[in-house]
């Protein structure tokens, strides 16, 4: 009996599963408060040299008092040629070797479901790791040596929107045909293709053909929790400051790379840098707004962002059900309650929904089927059920097409279904 493993590894969430005897099933991975079959992809590394993952993670990191070495969002850093290694108290990782931990914790789950030692896995990826295409091989590669370092020794890729249309198969009568449009919302990349599905038995031949285009965009949830950042709380911490430079009489604007570092909350980190903090320290002795250079700097050193952007993104979240929210947070001596209409959410995001919208219509266009001669849309991830994003598929498709199921398994279940393809 031949067991392979799904594995999506994702920017927000991962998630396993399992293939054997012919049937596929998502495993519980994580206990901690959200769903049992989805971990958080973040690490923690304790002051006392002990790593965690998941919940888990979190819990320390806030038993801690934020005290370790918090890390997410490590997808994003991996076609980031800039990036290499990172020190963590005293020890050197590797990007692949971060990866790893996490691939080597959802291994372990997976073999304690089965049994037995697993060696072969399905990796989901996004249709675009970047643009550019070298540093789009560079992220897959990094990705492919994290799984070896996990334990892996056969390891396949799927494109994650093609895993969703496998999934969304699996609902089809034997021998129904569909022509779907696949939207996979995570949390770093949205990605769509076209492809044709049909119902019945797990067929073993190339699906290739009948992948009829393919297309992505870097903007997904993560984005769009970056821009209420950028737009409704960064003033907090700077971004509107002047400050004067030395032997000079004339204002300056606060660094515009240190607010753009700020509004990405897997690289907050990143400001910790010595050079970094001592610019933030000379400009505050001479800055009009000090109290905000002073939380900036809190921001940092008790690298409270975690906290900061959960608060965000549950505002987002809640305006997919409301008109109007708060985004709520206190630390120290800041203390936000800052209004977020749904009109404002769109607004400020006009930009990153415009880009979504485009890559929409290209590939629409690149697979020859009109939107009329389209059976079903089938949408993935949280960010699938933004309101504005169910009317940019209502508009083309007609809302009666649109199928929300499994927002967050539908990948790696696919994954799963996608081992016959390659064993």
């Amino acid at each position: 009996m031949q067991i392979v493993f799904g594995i999506d590894f994702g920017t927000t969430n991962s998630a396993l599963s399992v293939y054997r005897n012919g049937a596929v099933e998502v495993v519980a991975v994580d206990g901690g408060e959200g769903p049992e079959e989805l971990m958080r992809s973040v690490l923690y590394f304790s002051e006392d040299n002990e790593i965690y993952t998941g919940s888990e993670a979190i819990r320390h990191y806030v038993g801690d008092e934020a005290s370790g070495r918090f890390m997410q969002s490590i997808k994003t850093f991996l076609p980031n040629t800039s990036f290499d290694s990172t020190e963590v108290f005293g020890k050197r990782y590797s990007i692949d070797d971060l990866v790893a931990i996490i691939l080597k914790r959802l291994k372990e789950c997976g073999e304690a479901h089965v049994g037995c030692p697993v060696e072969s896995v399905v990796l989901g990826r996004p249709v675009v790791f970047s643009t550019d295409a070298a540093k789009d091989a560079v992220a897959q590669q990094r990705l492919e040596r994290a799984a070896r370092k996990a334990g892996f020794k056969n390891i396949w890729f799927q494109y994650e929107p093609v895993a969703a249309a496998l999934a969304f198969e699996e609902s089809l009568q034997p021998g129904q045909e569909r022509i779907v449009f696949i939207g996979d919302f995570g949390g770093g990349t949205s990605d769509f293709s076209v492809i044709r599905v049909k119902g019945g038995a797990f067929c073993r031949s190339d699906r290739r053909s009948d992948v009829l285009a393919m297309g992505g965009v870097y903007v997904a949830g993560d984005k769009f929790d970056s821009q209420i950042m950028w737009d409704k709380i960064a003033h907090y911490f700077g971004r509107y400051a002047r400050y004067k430079t030395m032997g000079k009489d004339e204002w300056v604007t606060f660094p515009r790379s240190i607010i753009n570092t700020l509004c990405q909350w897997h690289r907050i980190p990143m400001l910790r840098g010595r050079t970094t903090r001592e610019q933030i320290r000379v400009i505050k002795n001479s800055t009009d707004d000090r109290q905000a250079l002073e939380r900036l700097e809190n921001i940092i050193s008790d690298n409270y962002g975690f906290y900061l952007f959960q608060a965000i993104e549950k505002a987002k979240c809640e305006l997919s059900r409301m008109e109007r929210t708060a985004i709520e947070f206190t630390e120290r001596d800041l203390l936000i309650s800052q209004e977020l209409t749904k009109d404002e959410f769109e607004t400020i995001n006009g930009g990153n929904f415009q880009n979504i919208a485009e890559c929409i219509d290209e590939v629409i266009g690149r697979s020859g089927i009109t939107p009329a001669g389209m059976d079903t849309v089938f949408l993935t991830g949280g960010t699938s059920r933004i309101p504005l994003i169910q009317d940019l598929f209502a508009q083309r498709f007609g809302r009666e097409k649109l199928e929300n199921r499994d927002a967050f398994t539908s990948v790696v279940h696919g994954l799963g279904s996608s081992v016959p393809l390659f064993v």
